[in-house]
């Protein structure tokens, strides 16, 4: 059974007997990243209503933003009309910034099971357009994507949005879902940037 490199390093301080509180991966925002791969990197947190996208390229000293937004669609619209809607913007996200890697937000267990369906549908669209593209896909689940970027898995949105706006050095506070997005392109680039025992899952 494998063990991540936080897990050992738990495992270390009760050894020792210290304790040492959890630490975000981007905790020290003066270490350079030093882009080996996919340099350009695209989050999606999909959603029927309101999926998120963000863009973010490898640089020194920090990741720097390349594109955000919303994709939101009215109440009003049918599934099928915010399906495609999803499936274009995303194509066009893909042209315009060119991106080397796609990672998308696990799946978590819904409320119910028209949630569950709604997102799925939101979910197909969103990784078909990218698809399309060529990219490889990697998914990681929410609670890794907080502990990564904020340090406990169990952070509330607008603390992942507050530690996004820090990482990327950004003027506003990014909308929740674009937040979102952009969180799991940041975790996704810490994971690739160093030794890691549970790789991203390639989906």
């Amino acid at each position: 059974m494998g063990i991540t490199p936080q897990q050992f390093e738990q495992m270390k301080s009760r050894v020792s007997g210290k304790r040492r509180a959890a630490t975000p991966v981007f905790a020290d925002t003066h270490r350079p990243v030093t882009p080996v791969a996919n340099a350009i990197i695209l989050g999606i947190d999909p959603s029927l209503r309101g999926t998120g996208f963000g863009v973010i390229r490898l640089a020194r000293p920090q990741p720097e933003l390349v594109a955000c937004g919303t994709i939101a669609c009215p109440s009003g619209w049918e599934a099928s009309r915010c399906l495609v809607r999803i499936s274009q913007t995303l194509r066009d996200v893909v042209k315009n910034t060119r991106p080397d890697v796609c990672v998308v937000e696990g799946l978590f267990f819904a409320q119910n099971l028209q949630t569950a369906i709604l997102m799925g549908e939101a979910r197909g669209a969103a990784l078909a357009a990218v698809a399309e593209a060529g990219l490889e896909i990697y998914e990681i689940a929410p609670r890794k994507v907080k502990q990564a970027i904020v340090g406990h898995g169990a952070a509330q949105k607008f603390a992942v949005a507050k530690m996004v706006q820090r990482l990327l050095r950004l003027a506003d506070l990014p909308e929740p879902d674009a937040a979102d997005a952009l969180a799991l392109a940041l975790a996704h680039a810490q994971a690739n940037g160093r030794f890691s025992l549970s790789p991203p899952k390639r989906i």
